[in-house]
């Protein structure tokens, strides 16, 4: 394993259980820790956000890269999963069954196209 993968990882892994961990912590009423669930998602989405930067930086690319492509792929994917979740929150949290199927569906279909706008067509 080179090591630009291991840091990944190890940032992969702590971010991802600190967001996943501030997310229950917010989200469930029963352990009355909202606010001790932002800070800890906060802090797990700043790690994450972290990774790329290092990741690139080790890769010998520069940290950011600001043009067009990439900010609009950066926008597909944030309207993507707003999309798949606001299906989600139809879904669960207001028994709209239907309703939610469709529209985490278009958000599937949003996500999906990532793959061709990041990778291209051959």
């Amino acid at each position: 394993m080179k090591k630009k993968d291991f840091v990944t990882l190890i940032f992969a892994t702590v971010g991802g259980i600190l967001f996943a961990l501030g997310m229950c912590m917010a989200l469930l009423p029963d352990w009355n820790t909202l606010r001790q669930g932002v800070v800890t998602g906060g802090l797990g989405l700043a790690v994450l956000l972290a990774m790329v930067p290092v990741r690139r930086k080790m890769s010998g690319k520069p940290a950011i890269v600001w043009n067009a492509r990439a900010v609009g792929i950066t926008l597909l994917g944030a309207i993507g999963a707003v999309v798949l979740g606001v299906g989600m929150c139809l879904t669960m949290v207001w028994n709209m069954l239907v309703p939610g199927i469709a529209v985490g569906l278009a958000g599937i279909v949003l996500l999906l196209c990532l793959i061709p706008a990041c990778k291209g067509l051959q």
